[in-house]
């Protein structure tokens, strides 16, 4: 008997279960094929958009099992798709027919206290990291949904609540363990292969599969000053000029993220505002500071808001406050801009598109960087927008397949409109899997510099399922 597993020329390639069955006694972990045990908790992802069918899959256990799986993809002339979290909105960790390396199982979490330093394997969750540094009081900074992948956040840039005191989570990678297309495992740190160090703190994917992370950790917690806002959307267009002053002028250890969308059923929420559109600022002081403090009280006396509900919360748990709103099983697509300031023509087209969402689901967040990624050079790592902004993303989220033309529409229609007033480059991370050819613009003049490093490390794109950059030899 074979199984069909889709090479990189496109056509199938036949690999025989006695071939696979070798490849799964080398294995720490083992093969899933369709039909088995375990093949389908493999492929479903967080995107319900995405539901495919690769044609094998090896859940690897450790770093061996890595690049045995490059090895049996390169030596077979397979494509290899690679999932850690699952959680990217492209969906690029699954595809139909292809050689998947399933990464979910490598889960390790070791902190040192001490040194104030982690290491990390891939498969491990922004909730598994927390939960470990939150026991010494330390963080490193992560995202907002605790269930998405430490891998895909990391390699992207990765940016949350603590972001603008710390840094990006790739300003706080100290080294990485690398898989390399032939196979081999080297480490990719400040002083070793440091062209390599630059391009995965932001290139995404395309240079090797990570075994593990080292980060920097910082003390935060276990306690911070954190909670929403919430006011009529009738109100935006007086809120969004003074929340932009206040953003900009906030110490780092505040920061505030604005969400426009239906209210939904939060318990804090008087039940008669369920469903209607609210403007939300989301805030969180990471240390209490006298300025700190003064900036988020200035926050809070703005207009009339329906309910305040900032305090004292556990760190962890504001880590993951919005996971409720982001359940795996719904399709998902998003469109997104790097704002330098939030013009109010711009912030006239959010609000009136938040008024006409297409699902009940369906968001636009404005989540403000600046701080201390701000303070890192553009081309110190291969993120290149290191200016104060603001990042629009409008997350359109809904359940039924008949609704994937309106709510597409709806969220490519809004991007248009905004596009005059953006930076042109985009948080990688939120880019879904129809813009491939965005990939110049979203990083500038690192560009460039991107595919060298991809003609040094994987000239024959091995490692293509992803934000492609292409190689040039």
């Amino acid at each position: 008997m074979t199984i069909e597993v889709t090479a990189s020329n496109g056509n199938a390639v036949e690999i025989s279960t006695d071939t696979i069955e070798a490849l799964n006694m080398s294995l720490r972990g083992d093969v899933v094929t369709p039909g088995t045990p375990g093949y389908d908790e493999a492929r479903t992802i967080w995107n319900a958009m995405h539901d495919r069918q690769p044609g094998l899959v090896i859940r690897a256990l450790g770093a061996s099992d890595i690049q045995r799986a490059v090895n049996f993809a390169r030596d077979n002339g397979l494509l290899i798709s690679i999932r850690s979290g699952g959680h990217q909105i492209a969906g690029h960790a699954v595809r139909d027919g292809v050689l998947m390396l399933d990464l979910s199982n490598m889960k390790s979490v070791y902190v040192d206290p001490n040194s104030r330093r982690a290491r990390v394997e891939p498969g491990a969750t922004l909730g598994d990291v927390d939960k470990e540094t939150q026991v010494h009081g330390l963080a490193v900074p992560v995202g907002i949904n605790s269930t998405t992948g430490i891998a895909g956040l990391t390699l992207g840039g990765g940016f949350g609540w603590i972001t603008r005191k710390y840094g990006m989570t790739i300003d706080n990678l100290i080294s990485a363990d690398v898989v390399l297309a032939d196979g081999s495992m080297i480490r990719a740190s400040a002083d070793e292969n440091s062209d390599l160090f630059w391009a995965i703190r932001g290139g995404g994917g395309n240079f090797g599969v990570i075994s593990s992370f080292e980060f920097m950790l910082h003390p935060v917690g276990p306690e911070v000053t954190a909670g929403l806002i919430v006011h009529p959307l009738e109100a935006a267009a007086d809120l969004l000029p003074h929340y932009e002053r206040i953003a900009n002028t906030a110490p780092d250890e505040l920061t505030v993220w604005v969400v426009m969308r239906k209210a939904p059923p939060l318990p804090f929420l008087p039940p008669e505002w369920h469903g209607r559109d609210v403007l939300i600022f989301a805030a969180c002081l990471c240390e209490e500071t006298e300025e700190g403090r003064k900036s988020l009280t200035e926050l809070q006396a703005l207009g009339e808001p329906i309910v305040d509900v900032m305090g004292p919360n556990p760190f962890v748990g504001w880590e993951a406050a919005f996971d409720p709103l982001l359940t795996p099983g719904a399709r998902n697509y998003w469109k997104s801009h790097d704002l330098i300031s939030l013009p109010v023509n711009a912030t006239d087209l959010i609000i009136e598109a938040v008024r006409n969402t297409p699902s009940l689901d369906c968001e636009i967040f404005l989540a403000h960087l600046g701080g201390a990624m701000s303070q890192v050079e553009a081309g110190a790592t291969a993120y290149p927008q290191r200016n104060s902004h603001f990042i629009m993303n409008v997350h359109t989220r809904w359940h039924s397949p008949d609704d994937d033309d309106i709510c597409r529409t709806w969220a490519r229609t809004l991007f248009d409109d905004v596009s005059p007033f953006s930076a042109g480059t985009a948080y990688v991370n939120f880019v879904p899997d129809d813009e491939p050819e965005r990939m110049a613009d979203v990083y500038g003049t690192n560009y460039e510099k991107l595919i060298q490093a991809k003609n040094t490390y994987d000239p024959k794109n091995l490692f293509r399922i992803n934000h492609n950059i292409a190689p040039q030899v």
